[in-house]
């Protein structure tokens, strides 16, 4: 359901129908051309430019998440080619740092994706939907470091 046009001649899309507010019978309702009573389905809303302030704090969140990506890839090479071998473990550095540099890879084809998709949603005003990046964030970090705990007891 959409609502487009200020003050009273606001109309309601649902379903391919529009009805006008307050409106209760067959009636009021109207397809896209006004006509009342067909069956046409209605077009989804059209696209307009929204407000500049809106799509520059899409755009910094989405530079946001690819600095995060950027971040992820460093850490995970310099896990990878800088960190001190594991004593008896030689897959130590890779079981570590692998994870993180395709994490960032994910994130940074995640970040564009959603930041497309907001600004599909402000063009159509349409509410935004939530972010899938902060719970994988939070569970692969996650796993990382226990895997990490777990490396650094193990080779001691």
């Amino acid at each position: 359901m959409w609502i487009a046009g200020p003050g009273p001649e606001v109309k309601l899309w649902y379903r391919g129908r529009t009805r006008l507010p307050g409106g209760g019978g067959k009636g009021d309702e109207t397809d896209a051309s006004g006509q009342a009573g067909t069956s046409r389905p209605a077009q989804p809303p059209a696209e307009t430019e929204p407000d500049a302030r809106y799509t520059f704090a899409n755009e910094r969140t989405f530079l946001a998440w690819i600095r995060t990506a950027l971040a992820l890839v460093a850490a995970g090479l310099a896990i990878v080619q800088l960190l001190p071998p594991f004593p008896g473990l030689h897959w130590g550095r890779p079981a570590i740092g692998i994870p993180l540099i395709v994490l960032g890879g994910l994130v940074a084809v995640l970040s564009y994706l959603e930041w497309t998709a907001n600004q599909r949603a402000l063009r159509r005003g349409q509410p935004l939907h939530r972010s899938r990046l902060p719970f994988l964030l939070a569970v692969v970090i996650a796993v990382v470091a226990v895997v990490a705990a777990v490396l650094a007891a193990v080779s001691r």
